[in-house]
């Protein structure tokens, strides 16, 4: 990073009983940006983004239940429980804590951009502007996989995931610079610290339920998706990596065009290609997705 990187606060805030962590840059008094992390990642993600914004902006972004330092929803009997839907149960809860009235701002990266799309669907009063850094969606889901997908999940109840230790954070950084190769040794260094905490025993383990890999019984509705997203008053910017290997993968062997059609479920929607990244790319090209950001929602 070219500066030192702006100093965040941490907040905590319960939400129907899971205690959720809040990273937040900025005034209190500058115009917010509400940012939501991906899959398998933590609000601090969003450091190199906070850290290129040319304005004034009061960045707040969650750790979302299960990730980072937000707790774990965990059942009596043991083992986590996640719902998409409590995803935007806590985005509501958020954004009536911290925004009680008016429109808002939303930045959403991978999984994060699926559920501020949704929510601005289903609050559509709420939601001013939405940027979607790499959300798709999935693909297409037909009634014939059910059985396998639910057969699928009661294994995974028997013999829940887990996930890998690692012996020093150098060992996490190298993880991450594994996933994506395009990440800055020094922004690798950093988000390993914050990605995982000590394990007790001299190792570190990632700050993420395992239970989160579980794959649900549901299937994905895409025509529910695209009703949903029919609702959304707000202007959408989706924003996209050039070639994106996360697109390929979802789309499988349908024609690309022939599967972002669904993105013409927006009223307001439009796209822009970011060259020289992957599926992080507020973590490759943070300063152009900065720069987008500010221009979409000031």
């Amino acid at each position: 990073m070219d500066r030192s990187p702006r100093r965040s606060v941490s907040e905590f805030l319960t939400v129907r009983g899971v205690r959720l962590h809040v990273r937040r840059w900025g005034k209190a008094d500058a115009p917010m940006l509400f940012m939501l992390h991906g899959w398998m990642d933590v609000a601090a993600s969003f450091q190199f983004v906070v850290d290129a914004l040319a304005g004034d902006w009061q960045v707040i972004a969650p750790d979302a239940r299960g990730f980072g330092l937000s707790d774990w929803p965990v059942e009596e009997r043991g083992g986590g429980h996640y719902w998409f839907q409590d995803y935007l149960a806590d985005l509501d809860a958020l954004l009536d804590h911290y925004a009680p009235t008016g429109e808002v701002n939303l930045v959403g990266h991978s999984m994060g951009a699926n559920i501020v799309c949704l929510y601005a669907g289903v609050r559509p009063e709420r939601v001013r502007r939405v940027v979607d850094l790499e959300g798709f969606g999935l693909a297409p889901s037909k009634p014939a996989q059910l059985p396998r997908r639910i057969a699928s999940w009661l294994d995974e109840l028997r013999a829940p995931p887990s996930l890998r230790p690692y012996a020093t954070l150098d060992d996490v950084a190298a993880r991450l610079i594994k996933t994506n190769a395009r990440l800055e040794p020094q922004r690798a260094s950093f988000l390993a610290e914050h990605w995982s905490k000590p394990d007790g025993e001299g190792g570190y383990v990632l700050l993420a339920d395992p239970a989160h890999k579980i794959r649900g019984p549901l299937l994905y509705r895409l025509d529910e998706i695209m009703a949903v997203w029919a609702n959304v008053r707000a202007k959408v910017l989706h924003v996209e990596a050039a070639t994106s290997p996360t697109l390929a993968a979802i789309a499988g062997t349908i024609p690309l065009d022939e599967f972002k059609a669904r993105f013409q479920a927006f009223a307001d929607w439009r796209e822009a290609i970011i060259d020289d990244a992957g599926h992080m790319v507020h973590h490759d090209q943070p300063e152009q997705i900065a720069a987008l950001i500010e221009a979409f929602c000031a």
